[in-house]
């Protein structure tokens, strides 16, 4: 479908990527690289857990898609990997819903989301502050927050479900793809590739200036978790049997040129073709 906007977001649904575990996807059209994914988790355990909370242009399906997977009543936990609109877009929605969940989040982001809010109301009390490194239990399992190796805000961390094995790797693994797949193996090899060459660079030009042994050390912390399933917020789902190849993928970004960005003649060329004929 288009929306007023001219955005394409064709319906997407969740779909389960290990046991107990649901990704929520919002697709977007990005021209003129192809589609991007918008996703976020749900795992569905003893003390059920939402793994950031969609974006607010998506909102009302969203939240459909995520109390069919799980009563808001029976939602214990709700860990924000940063404070970006579209990982933290409907977390003020959901805490309300939610009467019995706390908010796993860092001191940092609550910070920052006070300052990009006109009224704070981040509930201290019904908060956990979660640090790079550190876990928490919740229910059935230990849930270890680990940042990923691309992100584009100081806040972000990773999630590792080290029951499942399922990593939610945030912005990490961003993909540029041709067609919706939930899975990156359905996708063209070459395809997938490039996409995920883009996409990290697109979304974490500071690439550029890495050191390579020290962003190697900082990939490696995050491969040595032995990751069977790798969900994250802009890509398909990536199984064990991509996963070498995501992570060498990853580790070749530094050594990449910038992406450069379309400019205003691309601008100029949507607008040419989306305006509207005139009628004498």
């Amino acid at each position: 479908m288009t929306t007023a906007e001219g955005i394409f977001e064709p319906k997407v649904e969740p779909y389960r990527v290990a046991p107990e575990t649901y990704v929520i996807p919002q697709l977007l059209e990005a021209p003129p690289v192809g589609l991007f994914y918008v996703n976020s988790m749900v795992i569905t355990g003893s003390e059920p857990v939402l793994v950031d909370t969609g974006a607010p242009s998506n909102r009302q399906q969203w939240l459909d898609h995520a109390w069919n997977l799980v009563d808001p009543a029976d939602v214990r936990w709700v860990f924000l990997t940063h404070d970006d609109h579209d990982h933290a877009g409907n977390v003020r929605e959901v805490m309300a819903t939610c009467p019995n969940a706390t908010l796993v989040t860092t001191w940092f982001s609550m910070a920052r989301y006070a300052i990009d809010t006109e009224e704070f109301w981040m509930p201290f009390n019904r908060s956990r502050w979660v640090r790079d490194g550190e876990s928490f239990t919740a229910g059935d399992r230990t849930l270890l927050a680990i940042r990923p190796p691309f992100f584009d805000n100081p806040t972000t961390r990773g999630l590792f479900d080290t029951t499942t094995r399922v990593y939610w790797a945030a912005d990490t693994f961003a993909t540029a793809i041709p067609h919706p797949a939930e899975n990156a193996a359905d996708l063209d090899r070459t395809a997938w590739r490039e996409g995920m060459l883009l996409g990290n660079r697109l979304n974490h030009p500071w690439h550029l200036w890495l050191d390579a042994g020290k962003f190697n050390e900082h990939v490696d912390r995050v491969q040595d978790l032995d990751i069977d399933t790798a969900a994250s917020c802009h890509g398909p789902t990536i199984h064990r049997d991509l996963m070498d190849e995501a992570f060498d993928l990853i580790r070749k970004v530094p050594d990449l040129p910038y992406w450069e960005e379309p400019g205003q003649d691309f601008l100029e060329g949507i607008i040419a073709a989306t305006a509207k004929p005139v009628v004498p």
